[in-house]
């Protein structure tokens, strides 16, 4: 029990880091990120709700656990994650490792908080 509580709060932690960090840079760094959607073929006008839903998935991974608004919070980091990966790697930009990591720390943060609900 003691040792699927620290890895899910470490993969969690690790996770949080990332995406503030993502969102820091979606709401900071407007510019960079609005000529990384261009090449993605994304609209611009989708980074700064982007960066919300991020930091209230955040909010609903550290907050609702155990309830629907979680499940769907981790759902929806999953599919951002597998999207960003082949967005990534189909540009040829060789930035689709991050989010790589990011989904291997969200598995790993979703069985982790699973066996803790058990």
């Amino acid at each position: 029990m003691k040792t699927n509580k620290i890895i899910f709060y470490v993969t969690t932690g690790l996770l949080t880091v990332l995406m503030l960090f993502s969102a820091n840079m979606y709401f900071f760094n407007h510019e960079g990120v609005s000529q990384m959607f261009a090449k993605f073929g994304y609209p611009s006008y989708i980074i700064y709700p982007y960066g919300i839903a991020k930091i209230l998935g955040l909010v609903a991974l550290w907050f609702f656990r155990g309830k629907w608004l979680n499940e769907w919070a981790y759902a929806g980091f999953f599919f951002a994650f597998i999207l960003a990966f082949f967005a990534h790697f189909m540009i040829g930009d060789n930035e689709q490792w991050a989010a790589l990591v990011a989904l291997i720390l969200l598995i790993g943060s979703y069985i982790t908080s699973k066996k803790l609900q058990a």
